[in-house]
């Protein structure tokens, strides 16, 4: 499917969105004017995708493990996450990979992210695409992730934890270790 090649076009898709989507990305109309470069838009919704990477791990790791979750935040918090240790780390956790295809649309957002933020000058299509893929990426993360464990994290994550028993902070930093994570 082609990507929108103006501001309306990308408005048009956000407006799209389900409606737990664009609440996640609620700034996203206001920066969407042709006032404001697309450097803008592109960084707040990378800014997003990172929080809810971060929020996909402490989420999973407290759900799925039952970690304790004050425990589990400091340390998903305070870890520098790569791109590639996010992957290994959700694998570690859920048991599964990223699904490739969700996978696909942030892959070409990435290039055109970097080129912007370390001052190379992306092209505006170049931009255009990769919020466009970043719209793409969000509602289909979200659905593999919810159908693994229920959970959205481009969306409200209220609830989350459900009301199992959950282990003591020590052992939570022993499962923590074992998940990869240096606490």
């Amino acid at each position: 499917m082609p990507h929108p090649t103006t501001y309306l076009g990308l408005r048009n898709k956000y407006d799209g969105l389900t409606q737990e989507v664009r609440d996640y990305f609620e700034h996203l109309p206001l920066l969407l004017t042709n006032q404001m470069p697309y450097e803008v838009p592109l960084a707040y919704l990378f800014g997003r995708v990172e929080r809810a990477h971060n929020m996909t791990l402490y989420c999973g790791i407290v759900r799925k493990h039952r970690t304790d979750s004050q425990k589990t935040f400091d340390v998903v918090s305070k870890e520098f996450i790569t791109r590639k240790k996010f992957k290994e780390y959700f694998e570690n956790i859920f048991g599964t990979p990223v699904d490739p295809s969700a996978h696909a649309h942030i892959l070409a957002c990435e290039k055109a992210r970097d080129k912007a933020m370390h001052g190379k000058n992306p092209n505006d299509q170049e931009m255009r695409t990769a919020i466009s893929g970043i719209l793409d990426y969000a509602p289909a993360f979200n659905i593999f992730v919810e159908n693994l464990v229920g959970l959205k994290p481009f969306g409200s994550l209220q609830g989350f934890s459900g009301r199992a028993e959950k282990l003591s902070p020590a052992t939570t930093v022993l499962v923590l270790r074992g998940l990869g994570f240096t606490p």
